[in-house]
């Protein structure tokens, strides 16, 4: 049943975002598995639409914060203001108390901007003055940064951008995807109205499912296996790779791409893993979390490219000893 509600979601934000079946289904990975999710791609990939149109369609509270170089912590969750007719201070809330938060172009607000939200991120809460705010159930941070301007951005620090589950790049659309867009956005007419799908409780419920589904123990052997061969690359046959990779990925790592997989496999109608289904998502879940040094740069490589290349090598019976 639940399964068929996430099919009806996706088909409704088709009705106004066309081509971007990948980032919809880590979307909604991350809003079924409580993780926040870092979109990078170049303007015009339909990012903020696509997660506005979710929000609608999902019928939860949605607040869009567009991240700029004179931002302040404040503007972000909220402050103290003096009330003069009661001659108190009383709170005023900011627009991270919301259910889904779009974080427009997160790279371009300074580190204090940041931290706060990212302090969001990890604690579900929010102190204000001297009162501390849990913040409403589901909570998830959907970021955009893009790629192309450095120029008055400031980049998130690679421990900060660990807490994100996913960092998810969006390429160009197809030729055949790009006409439909051209055509539906020249019409005039066209309106990106959808009916709502799912409730909260929808929402609670499916989480609830993801965590029964099974993951065997040579599957759970085998993440841990990806995960240490960025840390220790030369034992694992990646000699060529050692030489561009400072740090390997974090504990974070093992526990989302284990939650990430369930997610797969639950919307893909199972109760249970498959190997395809961390192969599917691994790239998503351990891209950003790879830190690279300036000789990767200097020879044009990238963590994704890292990460396939560990798909092939690492293989998926090997033994683990603890």
């Amino acid at each position: 049943m639940h399964q068929e509600k996430i099919q009806e979601v996706i088909q409704e934000v088709k009705k106004v975002v066309v081509g971007q079946d990948r980032m919809v289904n880590r979307l909604l990975i991350g809003l079924f598995t409580n993780g926040h999710i870092l979109l990078e791609g170049v303007p015009g990939l339909a990012k903020t639409l696509t997660v506005n149109t979710l929000a609608k369609v999902l019928h939860l509270d949605f607040n869009r914060i567009q991240f700029t170089p004179d931002l302040l912590p404040a503007d972000l969750i909220g402050t103290m203001i003096y009330n003069q007719q009661t001659g108190d201070f009383e709170v005023k809330k900011g627009p991270i108390f919301s259910n889904l938060i779009l974080a427009d172009e997160v790279n371009r607000s300074p580190a204090k901007v940041q931290s706060a939200l990212l302090e969001a991120m990890q604690e579900k809460q929010v102190t204000i003055g001297e009162t501390t705010f849990q913040l409403d159930r589901p909570f998830l941070v959907l970021a955009t940064q893009n790629p192309v301007d450095q120029e008055g951005t400031y980049p998130l620090p690679e421990a900060q951008v660990d807490r994100f589950m996913m960092k998810v790049h969006i390429d160009y659309p197809s030729k055949a995807d790009e006409m439909e867009v051209m055509r539906r956005m020249a019409n005039m007419s066209f309106t990106n109205e959808v009916n709502p799908i799912l409730s909260k409780q929808d929402v609670f419920d499916i989480r609830n499912m993801i965590n029964s589904v099974k993951i065997a123990e040579p599957l759970e052997h085998y993440i841990i296996e990806l995960v240490f061969a960025t840390r220790f690359p030369t034992q694992y046959g990646l000699s060529n790779e050692a030489k561009y990779i400072m740090f390997g990925v974090s504990p974070r790592a093992s526990i989302n791409l284990n939650l990430a997989a369930k997610a797969v496999a639950f919307m893909d109608g199972r109760d249970y893993v498959l190997p395809e289904d961390i192969k599917e998502i691994a790239e998503d879940v351990l891209n950003h979390r790879i830190i690279l040094n300036y000789e990767a740069e200097a020879d044009g490589i990238n963590t994704r490219h890292l990460v396939k290349i560990l798909m092939e090598k690492v293989p998926i019976n090997k033994s683990v000893t603890f």
